[in-house]
């Protein structure tokens, strides 16, 4: 057990907060010493660990406790949810950082960037809404959330055997030697963006095209496909980049 100090201390917050989430509910500690005061478990510490990152990720107090409070609430799902949307805040950051880069690059050089170019992947609006959509500001983005966060087992039985499929075929079709680009690694790749669409939250094409890019740039995600097959990364990359261009180009009801 340990007492709020501690927990202050590891989690890096204020004992003025424990206090406050402990008067909404929020976290409320399993024991207390002799002497009253406030003892936290394991499981509390856990659940404190959630809170924050919930947080980190901009949800409200109120949304968290809501999604805490569901009786379907399970914690190793939420873990898995988390993770999709701090996959996607790397994205987000991603782009913002290739702009910096870029402009970067451009001062040091004393050159000018050219104005209709030097906020492409950048447009306000664009982005205000964007980021609406993704980063819990909107009630889709809120329900999306709570519908991850109650899977059960089956779901996630289902969610999986799904993924598993999806690179099954791509990597039956990279060995056979498939194009990347050709009608068949596109349909696996839509069939991808669909499920992250189905299970997850609306995916996009520009937003299932930045997910590509981070198939190959984050060494993490490389190495989930690398480690099935040598060249899988970068060859569903290219699916997914081809798919998206191929959206672009002939758009669709979805």
């Amino acid at each position: 057990m340990k007492t709020v100090g501690e927990v202050a201390e590891l989690a890096g917050v204020t004992v003025r907060t424990l206090h406050h989430y402990d008067e909404l509910g929020l976290l409320s500690p399993s024991g207390r010493s002799e002497a009253g005061y406030r003892q936290y478990s394991y499981d509390d510490l856990a659940r404190l660990r959630e809170i924050l990152v919930w947080r980190a990720l901009g949800f409200s107090l109120a949304e968290i406790a809501s999604l805490l409070d569901d009786p379907g609430h399970d914690r190793l799902v939420a873990l898995e949810r988390q993770r999709e949307l701090i996959a996607l805040e790397i994205d987000r950051l991603g782009v913002l950082a290739g702009a910096v880069d870029a402009a970067i690059v451009a001062h040091r050089s004393g050159a000018r960037l050219e104005v209709s170019t030097m906020f492409d992947g950048f447009d306000p609006s664009e982005y205000e809404e964007e980021a609406r959509e993704r980063w819990g500001h909107t009630d889709a983005y809120r329900e999306s959330a709570r519908r991850a966060a109650s899977y059960g087992e089956a779901e996630w039985g289902e969610i999986r055997g799904e993924a598993a499929a999806i690179v099954s075929e791509l990597m039956a079709l990279m060995g056979a030697g498939a194009p990347a680009e050709g009608a068949e690694a596109r349909a696996l790749a839509e069939r991808h963006r669909r499920h992250i669409s189905r299970w997850f939250y609306p995916c996009s094409p520009q937003m299932h095209r930045g997910l590509a890019e981070m198939y190959v740039a984050d060494e993490r995600f490389a190495r989930t496909y690398e480690s099935q097959a040598e060249g899988l990364a970068a060859y569903f990359h290219d699916a997914i980049v081809a798919d998206a261009d191929a959206q672009a180009a002939e758009p669709v009801s979805r």
